[in-house]
């Protein structure tokens, strides 16, 4: 009964961005997490965990007591920021999107849990817009239909917008878009 009382009365406080986090591919980024207790600690365990939709979460690396541990498949692209929990992803790539699970143990009179998950989205910069025109002259005598295509190489939630002069293009008699 002592050990139950104790974990509720001393706390675990797991920090946390509460929305998703926005990387950009091959670029580092940082999750950052604070945490805070009010119990003596003799050991204070920190596990980062991964996991993408349908699938098992994948061990990352851990601490204990700042004595980092990675799962060495991941090792020079992971690293850990003792004494707090925050993680670097040395370089992001697609694959590097889903959730990321931080777990921290503190073991001193008893056991206090506490996790959290932070969804990380990967963003690919997109590349130069090319235009083609139909016909390829671009030139229309008087009644004829000329057609714009706008084709991006790369580039992740790509919006196109058209402008003329400057002002925004909406659908109307002499606009369609599609």
């Amino acid at each position: 009964f002592f050990h139950f009382y104790a974990g509720i009365c001393s706390a675990l406080k797991l920090t946390v961005p509460s929305h998703t986090i926005h990387g950009i591919e091959g670029q580092p980024l940082h999750l950052s997490v604070d945490y805070n207790f009010n119990a003596t600690a003799s050991e204070i365990q920190i596990i980062w965990l991964f996991e993408r939709s349908q699938s098992n979460p994948k061990y990352l690396l851990g601490s204990v007591n700042q004595r980092v541990v990675p799962d060495l498949e991941y090792q020079h692209k992971f690293t850990l920021i003792p004494p707090n929990a925050s993680l670097r992803i040395n370089s992001l790539h697609l694959s590097d999107e889903g959730n990321y699970i931080v777990k921290v143990n503190v073991h001193g009179n008893g056991t206090i849990a506490a996790s959290q998950k932070i969804q990380v989205a990967v963003d690919v910069p997109v590349t130069k817009p090319t235009v083609h025109t139909e016909p390829s002259s671009g030139v229309v005598e008087y009644v004829g239909n000329i057609t714009l295509k706008c084709t991006v190489d790369r580039g992740t939630r790509v919006v196109y917008q058209w402008m003329k002069n400057g002002k925004r293009l909406h659908a109307g008699p002499n606009y369609t878009f599609s």
